[in-house]
């Protein structure tokens, strides 16, 4: 079962932290190669519930993201190579 699905009573109670995230990342990893292992056997309909999860866990990600406060990314600019005309 997903870790996104947390009982009522601890609901709104959940640490969110770069490890809960990590979990979350790894975890969909996981459905995607399972859903894709499926379609490949031509098992659609078994895909639905993995996709499902795969959703809920896009979206509660989507939602941490949402909230979080306006960070600067790192500056990168060293890590590309400028191509001149």
């Amino acid at each position: 079962m997903s870790i996104v699905f947390v009982p009522k009573k601890l609901r709104g109670k959940a640490v969110i932290n770069q490890e809960t995230i990590q979990r979350l990342l790894d975890e969909n990893d996981q459905l995607i190669r399972c859903i894709t292992e499926y379609m490949q056997k031509g098992r659609a309909v078994e895909c639905v519930q993995y996709q499902q999860i795969l959703h809920r866990n896009i979206v509660y990600l989507a939602t941490i993201a949402d909230a979080s406060p306006d960070t600067e990314p790192p500056d990168n600019s060293s890590d590309h190579l400028e191509i001149s005309p």
